[in-house]
């Protein structure tokens, strides 16, 4: 991670985006986004990962995150990416049903020969560009942006009718994840 990418305060929120190599519409099933899920759940837990907003893309990820005393944003990130990429790749080698598998493996071992960090396949991008929120205007404009891609993307026509986004609880409605509220 470069300087300029760096995350200097632990305590700040950060927005972060992270995407498939190729920009691979992985999510597409819930299966697969059902994953990011435990595992975001998992680090809340776990990891000291708090969590602000948050929404699953078909081929990326945005979230608005801090870290709890003691643990740091960047291995957060880096403990759920690893974990993630391995159980959807393992899913994906598993699918019987999954069309695209041949051609998604294809390219993430084709992104793993490029890196030498990896042994096999890369699922990720190398990438977070954490963007610290340092005021509410732009917490409130990250927030907004993130809630609503799905509705930018013609996925659906509100943001709180897109179930994998934090949208849903911000609308007073249970979302699938339990977060802190930004105010």
């Amino acid at each position: 991670m470069s300087v300029k990418y760096k995350i200097r305060d632990q305590t700040r929120l950060h927005f972060i985006t992270f995407a498939v190599v190729e920009w691979v519409d992985v999510f597409t099933r819930n299966v697969y986004k059902d994953v990011l899920i435990d595992s975001l759940r998992y680090c809340q837990k776990h990891k000291g990962l708090l969590l602000y907003g948050w929404c699953i893309m078909t081929n990326h990820v945005h979230l608005i995150i801090s870290s709890a005393d003691g643990f740091k944003q960047e291995y957060i990130l880096r403990d759920f990416k690893k974990h993630t990429s391995r159980q959807l790749i393992t899913m994906i080698e598993g699918n019987l049903q999954e069309s695209r598998k041949n051609r998604m493996l294809w390219l993430f071992k084709e992104a793993g020969k490029r890196n030498s960090n990896n042994k096999y396949y890369q699922f990720w991008q190398q990438d977070n560009h954490p963007l610290e929120l340092s005021g509410n205007l732009l917490m409130d404009q990250k927030l907004s942006y993130l809630h609503n891609n799905p509705v930018e993307a013609g996925i659906v026509d509100e943001p709180e009718s897109y179930l994998y986004s934090s949208a849903r609880d911000y609308s007073g409605r249970k979302g699938f994840i339990d977060i802190e509220f930004i105010e």
